[in-house]
């Protein structure tokens, strides 16, 4: 029998403030549709999530989300305008280049292009 593989399907982040978070991730171009005060469903584009609200958000630990773009300065200025912290300037690696940050909760993710 063969094994089936189980791919990632969605992300969800604990968030203080769903509209807030929802402007910030706005200015990467993603996509919202509402369920109730406390959830809302993200569309990244390659990827759905989750934000859900609450008071106690620990952002710390956990997989590294890496999200994907063509133009790194301007993702990365867009992130800097949106209120997020830059914690690793681009950088070079094999396979293109790369950028951290943490947003508005603290949580960390990257940006890389192969451009």
């Amino acid at each position: 029998m063969a094994t089936e593989t189980i791919a990632i399907n969605y992300i969800e982040f604990n968030v203080k403030n769903i509209a807030k978070s929802k402007a910030f991730y706005s200015a990467l171009g993603w996509e919202f549709v509402d369920y109730g005060e406390q959830y809302c469903e993200f569309n990244s584009g390659a990827l759905k999530g989750g934000f859900f609200q609450m008071d106690d958000v620990n952002s710390n630990g956990g997989a590294l989300v890496i999200l994907f773009s063509h133009d790194l300065e301007n993702t990365l200025n867009n992130i800097k305008n949106a209120g997020g912290i830059i914690t690793a300037e681009i950088f070079e690696f094999p396979g293109g280049k790369r950028f951290h940050f943490k947003d508005l909760d603290g949580y960390e993710l990257a940006v890389w292009s192969n451009v």
